[in-house]
């Protein structure tokens, strides 16, 4: 389990990779809208104010 906002961050970007691999490698149009729905949620998590997790100040 991450612990402070930089692991979630990189899961997160791991998690984006993981899309844009798939994406290159298929032309059924159902799974490219479920990728976008995916990528969109990652990134709603990723690019969030206030971050994910509070430094406690």
């Amino acid at each position: 389990m991450p612990t402070n906002e930089k692991e979630i961050n990189c899961y997160l970007f791991d998690q984006l990779s993981i899309l844009e691999r798939i994406e290159a490698v298929t032309d059924d149009e159902k799974a490219l809208a479920q990728i976008a729905i995916e990528r969109r949620q990652i990134e709603r998590k990723l690019y969030q104010f206030p971050p994910l997790v509070s430094d406690g100040k």
